[in-house]
């Protein structure tokens, strides 16, 4: 087992924190997001058992619930925009790791998959998936109606593929990758681990945060969505900038990728399925991370 005895139960209770964002739970005085919520609140106990945070991560976790909830329910502009701001900023300290009070376990490290790659360490993120599962809730607007998920996937399936094609292909060409097609004792975890944490968060900041907040703020803009477009897929772009120029180029092609996927189904599941479907990919079929020439 790559995940600690010691601390599953805390990423189990956060693994169901996050689909329970999909349960179409019966509304409580109105609300529907008490699921989440509790099952947040579960997932941060649990954590605070297993000392994968302290009292400085619950603290920081609740101050974030409240940034969100105001920004999500003040109808004040004078007040709805500053705390919109804090609570990206707050979302983005959380996603890279910039919080104190938090302990994110390592499921491999210094790991070489495939032959001619560079190795890579791949950590459990309790910080990142609580930023995304919030954003979540609060932003994006779930699918929670089954009848909902077959036309999301109708519209998305097509820039789902072309965003492989093009990405992949253009790591080809550029010698980054190769076909290298297999499935190691990593890999499951690695799915798990990029589809709940990584694709949500990332996806639920970028694309429903980001690019929908600024389509949403500059409707009127005869050129406002493509802006918000640029600006979210730039930003994606560029915080990929530790793994060096040419991962920004790629991020930024997955980034446009995700953003026309979101915008054609108009749901934020078709930019995490297309996310999570060039990484799971890259993973199974493709040199990974990258080669080392």
């Amino acid at each position: 087992m790559l995940l600690d005895p010691h601390v599953a139960p805390a990423f189990g209770a956060l693994a169901l924190a996050v689909l329970l964002l999909w349960c179409p739970a019966p509304a409580v005085r109105g609300n529907r997001d008490w699921a989440w919520v509790a099952g947040l609140l579960v997932a941060c106990a649990v954590g605070k058992a297993s000392d994968v945070l302290d009292g400085r991560g619950l603290a920081a976790i609740f101050f974030y619930l409240a940034l969100a909830f105001g920004a999500g329910t003040s109808e004040r502009a004078w007040l709805r925009i500053p705390l919109l701001v804090l609570t990206g900023v707050f979302a983005l300290l959380l996603a890279l790791h910039r919080l104190p009070g938090f302990y994110n376990p390592v499921l491999a490290d210094h790991v070489q998959v495939s032959a001619g790659a560079i190795p890579f360490t791949l950590y459990a993120n309790f910080d990142k998936a609580v930023a995304g599962i919030v954003l979540m809730g609060v932003f994006c607007a779930p699918i929670r109606m089954r009848a909902d998920w077959l036309p999301m996937l109708r519209r998305a399936l097509p820039v789902l593929l072309a965003t492989l094609v093009v990405v992949l292909g253009a790591g080809m060409a550029l010698g980054v990758v190769r076909p290298d097609v297999k499935w190691t004792a990593l890999t499951p975890w690695f799915l798990a681990n990029n589809l709940l944490i990584t694709c949500v968060t990332e996806e639920a900041f970028f694309r429903g945060f980001l690019l929908g907040g600024m389509a949403h703020g500059m409707a009127r803009w005869r050129y406002g969505t493509a802006v918000a477009v640029v600006v979210s897929t730039v930003l994606f772009g560029l915080v990929h900038w530790p793994g060096g120029p040419l991962l920004v180029v790629f991020a930024t092609l997955a980034g446009l990728g995700n953003a026309a996927a979101y915008l054609r189904s108009g749901r934020i599941e078709g930019a995490i399925l297309t996310h999570f479907a060039l990484n799971a990919a890259h993973f199974i079929a493709f040199t990974y991370p990258a080669l080392t020439h």
